[in-house]
Parts: structure tokens; sequence; C-alpha cells
């Protein structure tokens, strides 16, 4: 606010008034015109008193020289700096040079004293600071230093070990869960209603009209399988319209099919069939078998394991993270790659849905038969776009290795990536297309970089096999993410057509995300007499 000073010609008066005209003011009555004694001794003393702050302002602004400006040496330079320097200064906010010197130079490195004497917390810290003798701007520095670099290197540390102890989770088939497939396949042994052909003979013709909705879940994970198919049923407006043809290999199919003899999910029609079954896959020439051959052989000759990835001292964690995960079973595992066999698979059909067995459906999915695909043969989700930048930001170049010169030549770093586990298949479009001689040449090409094209599993020779042939559905019918971040919302969660715990944390695991493996669980009939014998609980 300005204001305006007054002062009347006798000196008697002087008047301080506000600028913007309000009557408030202030008036000052002055003395005479003579000089009195007691205003002499005022005014000198006011005098001695500005002196003495102006030099302890100099003062304190040269104890450090090699801070440049001290708390209070900053202040008098702010007052009056052409009274206490006489040259430019550096200002109160500013950082000492010398700390980002010795935090940006590696050589100080070896000047960081180990072992006990770096401070483990920031009250260790402010404590070594106030105690020291020497309280400059590099002894400050290399203290902090050495503390971040220690705590650094403890955070590094743990999340590898995290990573390790997940990756040994994921990998491993839980108790409970091998003693379902124990029971049940001495129940399909064993009891007769445990061996009923699916579907039965009267449902057969379903199989292959194509009026029906057909489902194809491929799964080893009978309980897995069994949440699936329960929770598409279950949601489905006009179930007895729903196939759901379930593909397991040979060690499964016997406790698969005692599960579904069982347990039938009626008006719907179930088939549970083996790959061997196939003709084509028990008498051909399988491509992906083989290259799952050489595959194993190549991870085996050079990854040296899980404990020489974690051994290695200089990649990120986040990096050791994604190579474990490329260490898993389910990436070499068959049931994983059948999805480019589904022409083959069912000759008859025109559409199928692909459904992943470790996902939930919520909501009917009928209308995904009413989506126009526009001759594009994979309905998909892109996998860029959303509020969760942590789920929906993967581009190509989050999946396929650009430095090398094969995969920079032909593709688009920043081209938007889509997402497996829930994709609509028009077979009849895909048969007009080289997609699975495509997806096996990749394969080859890889194995002949030693896996230097990409590190993980199906989506990567995926996203170049159907590349040109995609055709993006809303992202409310996949929802991904819930395998591996826990920081999914309720509201988009109840908006999803399908959540996909796609990821680590497994609902089935006991490192899955408490709040998340409810949507999972709640399609478990854990009263159920082979549930309860296997102790499969809900927590």
């Amino acid at each position: 606010m300005k204001m305006q000073l007054y002062i009347s010609p006798s000196l008697r008066h002087v008047t301080l008034l506000p600028g913007k005209g309000f009557r408030e003011f202030i008036r000052v009555k002055a003395g005479s015109r003579r000089l009195s004694y007691k205003m002499l001794f005022y005014s000198l003393l006011l005098f001695t008193f500005l002196m003495r702050f102006i030099y302890v302002l100099s003062s304190v602004d040269n104890i450090d020289d090699q801070t440049k400006c001290s708390t209070i040496g900053c202040l008098g330079k702010k007052i009056s700096p052409g009274i206490l320097r006489g040259r430019n200064l550096q200002s109160a906010s500013a950082v000492p040079q010398v700390i980002y010197q010795v935090l940006e130079d590696p050589s100080s490195q070896d000047e960081i004293v180990g072992g006990p004497d770096i401070p483990q917390t920031l009250e260790e810290f402010v404590t070594s600071m106030k105690g020291s003798n020497r309280l400059d701007a590099k002894t400050f520095a290399m203290k902090l230093k050495s503390m971040v670099k220690l705590l650094e290197q403890r955070t590094r540390t743990a999340k590898i070990q995290e990573y390790l102890y997940r990756h040994v989770a994921s990998s491993s088939i839980p108790k409970p869960l091998n003693c379902l497939a124990l029971r049940l396949a001495h129940e399909h042994a064993t009891n007769a209603d445990a061996r009923l052909q699916l579907p039965l003979p009267e449902l057969v013709p379903a199989l292959v009209n194509n009026s029906y909705f057909h489902f194809v879940l491929p799964s080893d994970n009978i309980l897995a399988a069994s949440v699936v198919a329960t929770s598409l049923v279950y949601n489905s407006l006009r179930p007895e319209m729903v196939v759901v043809h379930i593909i397991t290999d040979r060690k499964t199919y016997s406790p698969m099919q005692a599960w579904f003899s069982l347990h039938p999910l009626a008006p719907a029609v179930i088939e549970v069939k083996a790959l061997h079954h196939f003709d084509w896959f028990a008498k051909g020439k399988v491509p992906v078998l083989e290259a799952m051959e050489k595959d194993q052989k190549v991870r085996a000759q050079f990854r040296g394991g899980s404990s020489a990835i974690v051994a290695n001292n200089t990649e990120k964690p986040h990096v050791i993270a994604a190579k474990l995960q490329a260490m898993s079973p389910k990436y070499n595992s068959l049931m994983n790659h059948v999805r480019i066999y589904l022409p083959q698979m069912f000759p008859s059909l025109n559409k199928v849905v692909f459904l992943d067995d470790d996902l939930v459906v919520q909501s009917d999915l009928s209308p995904l038969w009413e989506i126009d695909m526009k001759g594009k043969v994979n309905g998909a989700v892109e996998t860029c776009k959303g509020g969760d930048k942590f789920v929906m930001s993967k581009r190509f170049k989050s999946y396929l290795n650009f430095s090398h010169p094969i995969i920079s030549k032909n593709f688009d770093p920043d081209e938007c990536a889509w997402a497996y586990g829930m994709n609509i298949f028009d077979l009849e479009a895909w048969r007009k297309t080289n997609i699975s001689e495509n997806y096996h040449h990749w394969l080859e090409q890889n194995l002949k970089s030693d896996l230097s094209l990409w590190q993980l599993g199906t989506l990567p020779p995926g996203l170049i096999a159907f590349h040109g042939h995609v055709h993006v559905i809303d992202p409310l019918w996949h929802m991904l993410g819930l395998g591996y971040q826990e920081n999914t919302s309720a509201a988009d969660v109840q908006r999803a057509a399908v959540v996909h715990f796609n990821g680590r944390a497994k609902p089935w695991l006991d490192i899955a995300f408490p709040q998340l493996r409810k949507l999972w669980t709640k399609y478990v009939n854990f009263s159920d007499k082979f549930i309860k014998s296997c102790h499969i609980t809900a927590s």
C-alpha cells in the first residue's frame, strides 16, 4: 500500500496518510525546531545500534568463505549490499557450488569414508554435522553423498531380493493347487462321473456352430480355468449361447476333465481337450515346439540362471526384474503359444474370443461379436493411453530391443502396443494372412540373435506377427496390471468387463495383492469338498 507523508510548515506535525484515500491516518507530534538534548541522545543511541548491527552482519558473512553466504550474512547483503561488500553477491537461496562439485564428481567416491563413519539415518547425519569441527560445505557434501550412496545400495539390494523371492514364488506350483490336481486325477481314475464326455453328445454340434459365442481358454491350472469359466457364464446374459473350449496339456487333461464333469456350468457348453487330441499337433511338425526347445537350450547356456542375473552389480533393479520374469516357466509353456494356432485348431469357426487363465470376467461379453473388425484379425485394447501411466504406457520400445538393427529397421519404437489376454480373433480374416508363418520366422530370428530382439515370452513376437492386423477396441473391455501393481481404483475395476491379473502376483498365490484378490476369490466355492480338502482358502 502506498503512503503519503505530510509535514506541516512549522514542522510541529507529521501526518502519514494511506495512498488510496482512506481517512485513517497516523499523526506524530514533533518537537520544536530546536534540537533538544533528549533528541540528540536518542539519535546517538540509534546510530550506535545500527553500526553494531552492520558489523555483526559483515563479520558473520566472512566466517565461512566456502559457502559464500551464511544465513545472517545473506540477510546483511540483502539489506545493504553496497555498504557491506560493494560487489555482486550470491542470494541466500543459492546452493554453494562446492556441494555440486562434490556430488557430481565421480572421483570424489574415493574420498568417501566407509564403514561405521557413514551416517545411517538423517538424525545421525545431523548429529555428526553438529559435532564436527569442520563445518564447511565440502564436509557437508561428502557426508551427505556417503549416506545417500549407502542407502541407495541397500535399497537396490532389497529390491533385487524382493524380485528374486517373487520370481521363485510365481514360478513354483503352490501346494494346494498341486493337491487339487492330484485329488482330481484320482477321482478321474476311480469315479465314472468324473470321466463324462465333455460336452455331452447332444451338445457336440454346438462346438462348430457359428451362431454361438465361442471362447477359447488354454490352461494347465484347474482352479484358474474354473474361475474364468465360472465368471464368464455367471455374468453372461445368454449363458445357453456360450461355448467354452478349454485346451490343456496331457498331464492336466484328466484332472481338468474331472473338475468340469463334476462341476458343470449348464446351460453353457464346456469342452475340455488336450493338445495331443488335435491331429495336426500330434502328427505334424510344430514350429513352436522346436523353437521352445532351442529357446530353453539358449537360456540355459547363456543366461546362467537366476543366480547370475541377481549377481549383476551394474544393471538397474527393474532390468533384473524383467530378466527374472523372462525365465518364468510360463514363457516356456506351450499353453502360452497355442493362440498362434487357433485357425488350425478350430477350422469350422469364424470368430472366437481368446481368454487367458489369469483374468476374471465381470460382465456380459456377447457384444464383442457385434464389433466391426473392419477386416482386421485381432481386436485388442491399446496399452499406451489411459489414466494409469504405470500400466497404460507400453509402446513397441517397451518390449522390443531397438538397439538391434533388425528391429530398428522394421518397426517404430513409439508405436502403441496392445494387450494379449482378452482378444477377438477373426479366424476367417486370419486364414487369408501369413501371421502364423511370420510369428515362427521372428521366433527363429530371436534365437539366432541369442535372444537379443526381446526378452519376454509371446507378446513381442505377437506384436510383430499381428503388426498391421490389429483393430483397437474400447479399453473398458480389458483392464490390465492387477498382477504387478496395486494402485487400481475401485471405480475403474467396477467399470471393466474383464480384469487381468497379468504379472507375478497371481490371485491364487500368497503374493497376490489382498484387496485385488477378492475379485478372483468371489468365483471360488470354498465349501467344495476338493477345495476344502486341499486347504485352499480365501486369504
